[in-house]
């Protein structure tokens, strides 16, 4: 069973506010881990049926560079969406970069497209009808 998957942060707020308004998270917690000088938070689906995904703020860490596409060892986090369209609407409000707008892999698949998070964290949009 998957438990959670981590993604590296600068700005924490930024990205809990991401995660929470743009994609319908919700922050179970927060908190300093003085060990490594860094802050985490935990953030899940209302329904508590994924896994949950933490955000991992190095204090000491200044760098935040994605490696172009072909060079990333992390691919993408995925999300399932109600309405794909309504989501993207309301990313473009926000700047939100838009990677690749909605397509179908097959004729009758769910409905993908593709964003990133404050970060550059690619992530998938599905919407199943």
């Amino acid at each position: 069973m998957l438990v959670h998957t981590s993604v590296r942060t600068k700005n924490m707020d930024k990205s809990i506010d991401f995660y929470t308004r743009l994609l319908d998270l919700t922050l179970i917690s927060r908190r300093e881990i003085p060990q490594n000088n860094a802050e985490i938070a935990f953030l899940r689906d209302l329904k508590a049926e994924g896994a949950m995904l933490e955000l991992t703020c190095y204090r000491t860490q200044k760098k935040y560079i994605q490696p172009d596409y072909e060079e990333r060892l992390f691919d993408h986090l995925a999300f399932e969406v109600k309405d794909l369209y309504k989501s993207l609407d309301a990313m473009r409000s926000e700047k939100v970069t838009i990677t690749d707008e909605p397509f179908r892999l097959s004729q009758n698949g769910p409905l993908i497209a593709f964003v990133e998070d404050p970060d550059g964290t690619l992530i998938e949009l599905i919407e199943r009808k």
